[in-house]
């Protein structure tokens, strides 16, 4: 098992623009949507609209999952598919006003947009994910060769508060 810290994983999310949320609609139907993301303070942030079903579900549901590819590549040779680095864990959900969201926050996620009522996809929406349990982690902090060894590449550390601003 890779020898990896929480600060590591932290740091990993946020380096990356990109997860996989993992949630259960109210009818108890599996579902996962791609967004791009913000790591604050220990919260991973996104937006979407309140009328969109990423929102009703989470609404209804505020158990997620979270997933986060890490892509990989061998050096001179891109054209080698290598697979993903990931790392994942469980979280709870909250939303809340695109207004309210913390200023760095607004900054990343909204790059200067003015928040409105949204027209008929509805209003913009923040939606604050807070990690529990462990991350758990494959190909993060090993080398691509690294990642041949399936057991080796594998990592597991608790959740802690985020050292990433």
């Amino acid at each position: 098992m890779v020898d990896i810290t929480n600060e590591d994983v932290w740091q990993a999310i946020a380096e990356e623009n990109f997860l996989v949320i993992g949630m259960v609609s109210g009818r108890g139907e599996a579902r996962t949507a791609g967004v791009m993301h913000h790591v604050h303070d220990g919260v991973i942030w996104f937006t979407t609209n309140d009328r969109e079903w990423k929102a009703r579900h989470i609404a209804a549901n505020p158990a997620v999952s979270v997933t986060v590819p890490i892509a990989k590549r061998v050096p001179f040779v891109p054209w080698v598919k290598i697979p993903a680095a990931t790392i994942t864990f469980q979280g709870v959900a909250e939303t809340m006003p695109a207004a309210d969201l913390p200023g760095d926050v607004r900054r990343a996620l909204l790059h200067g947009l003015e928040v409105t009522d949204g027209g008929e996809r509805g209003a913009l929406i923040a939606i604050a994910v807070r990690p529990t349990g462990d991350f758990v982690t494959y190909g993060v902090g090993v080398s691509v060769l690294g990642m041949r060894d399936t057991e080796g590449a594998r990592g597991r550390v608790p959740v802690a508060a985020s050292v990433v601003a």
